[in-house]
C-alpha cells in the first residue's frame, strides 16, 4: 500500500489522551470495565433474540443487529488505546491505520440506516398496526440490513478515496489515540484544504440528515401516540423514548466531531472515547432497561446457561 501510495512513512505516531499517570490510570479502569460490559451485553442481546422464540419479531431483529454492530463498533479503537495507555510509543502502521478508518465509517454508516430502520418500524408498529406484519416482513428487514452494509462500504471507501493517493512523508504524528480522518489528512505533503471540506461535508451531511430524518420520524411517530388514548399509549412512548435516547447518543459526539472539528482541542477525544466506549455500552442498557420482554428473555437464556452448565 505504500508503494502505491508513494509514501515514506510506514507507521503513525499517537500522542495518545493524556501525559498524567493518575488520568491514565482511570482510562485504564473506566475503559476496560466499560468495554467488557459493553461486549457482554451486545452478546446478551445477540444471543437472546436468536435463540429465544419469544422475541423472533422484526423490532428485536433490527435490535440484534444493532447490537452485533456494537460489537465491531467498540472493538475499533478501543483495545489498541488500552494497549497504548501505558507504552512510550503508540504507534499504529499504514494499513493498520487505513483499516482502522474503513471500519470506523463503515460501521458508522451502518448503524445510521439500522436506526432509521427501527424508526421506521416504530412507525408502522404504531401508525399502521393492522398492517404491520405485511410491511415490515422478513424480507423487508433483511433488506434493511442490506442496505445498510451497502451504505456503510461505500460510504468507507468514499472516504479512504481522499487518501488513498496522497503523499505521506512525514511529520507522522497524530494528536490523538486512533486514526482519525481529518487529522490524518492534515499530515500529507501536499495542500488538502479542498479534501478535508470535502470530508467534512461528506460526513457532517450524513451525519445531520440522518439525524433530522430520525427526529422528524419521532416527532410525527410521538404526535401519533399523543393523538391516542389506548392503553398502549405508556408501552409505545417508554419504547420511543429508548430510541430517541440511543439515537441522540450515537448521533451526539459524531456531529460534533465531523461537523464543527477542532484539531488542537481535548474534547475531540473525550467525545471520541464516549462515542466508541459509552454508546455501545449504553445502547443495551437503554433498551434492556425499557423493555420488559428483552428483561424477562435474557433472564430465561441466563437460567437456561446456569442449567446446562450444572449438567455438564
Amino acid at each position: 500500500m505504500n508503494g502505491g501510495n508513494r509514501s515514506v512513512v510506514s507507521e503513525f505516531v499517537f500522542l495518545g489522551l493524556t501525559h498524567s499517570w493518575e488520568l491514565q490510570l482511570f482510562l485504564l479502569v473506566f475503559t476496560t470495565v466499560f468495554y467488557v460490559a459493553s461486549i457482554t451485553g451486545n452478546i446478551l442481546i445477540v444471543f437472546s433474540v436468536t435463540i429465544d422464540p419469544h422475541l423472533h419479531s422484526p423490532m428485536y431483529f433490527l435490535l440484534a443487529s444493532l447490537s452485533f454492530i456494537d460489537l465491531g463498533a467498540c472493538s475499533i479503537a478501543s483495545p489498541k488505546m488500552l494497549y497504548d495507555l501505558f507504552r512510550k510509543r503508540k504507534v499504529i502502521s499504514f494499513g493498520g491505520c487505513i483499516t482502522q478508518i474503513f471500519f470506523i465509517h463503515f460501521i458508522g454508516g451502518v448503524e445510521m440506516v439500522l436506526l432509521i430502520a427501527m424508526a421506521f418500524d416504530r412507525y408502522v408498529a404504531i401508525c399502521k398496526p393492522l398492517h404491520y406484519l405485511t410491511i415490515m416482513s422478513p424480507r423487508v428487514c433483511i433488506l434493511f440490513l442490506a442496505a445498510a452494509c451497502t451504505l456503510g462500504v461505500s460510504h468507507s471507501l468514499f472516504q479512504l478515496a481522499f487518501i488513498i493517493n496522497l503523499p505521506f512523508c512525514g511529520p507522522n504524528v497524530l494528536d490523538s489515540f486512533y486514526c482519525d480522518l481529518p487529522r490524518l489528512l492534515r499530515l500529507a505533503c501536499t495542500d488538502t484544504y479542498k479534501l478535508q471540506f470535502m470530508v467534512t461535508t461528506n460526513s457532517g451531511f450524513i451525519c445531520v440528515g440522518s439525524f433530522l430524518i430520525l427526529i422528524i420520524s419521532y416527532i410525527f411517530i410521538l404526535f401519533t401516540v399523543c393523538k391516542t388514548s389506548s392503553g398502549g399509549s405508556s408501552k409505545a412512548l417508554s419504547t420511543l423514548s429508548a430510541h430517541i435516547s440511543v439515537v441522540i447518543l450515537f448521533f451526539g459526539p459524531t456531529i460534533f466531531v465531523y461537523t464543527w472539528p477542532h484539531p488542537n482541542s481535548q474534547m475531540d477525544k473525550f467525545l471520541a472515547i464516549f462515542d466508541a466506549v459509552l454508546t455501545p455500552f449504553l445502547n443495551p442498557v437503554i433498551y434492556t432497561f425499557r423493555n420488559k420482554e428483552m428483561k424477562a428473555a435474557m433472564k430465561r437464556v441466563c437460567k437456561q446457561l446456569v442449567t446446562y452448565r450444572k449438567i455438564s
